[in-house]
């Protein structure tokens, strides 16, 4: 089963893809889709922007999460 960073770098049509439409490094891609780091809460939410939607801020970066569930 695929990660929803390979989801989103399948989105994107590749890391360079991935990076370029979130303004990040091809080496922040690679370290999220290997699981050597979590995203950013800027670059999730940034990454929910572009996608419309399809992507949630909140799953690409579980801290959103818990910030979400203190602000309802």
């Amino acid at each position: 089963m695929k990660t929803i960073y390979q989801n989103l770098v399948e989105h994107f049509g590749g890391q360079v893809a991935t990076a370029k439409a979130l303004s990040v490094s091809q080496a922040n891609i690679s370290g999220y889709v290997a699981g050597r780091w979590n995203m950013s809460e800027k670059v999730a939410i940034r990454a929910e922007r572009v996608t419309n939607g399809k992507f949630k801020a909140t799953d690409l970066c579980p801290s959103l999460r818990e910030f979400q569930a203190l602000t309802i």
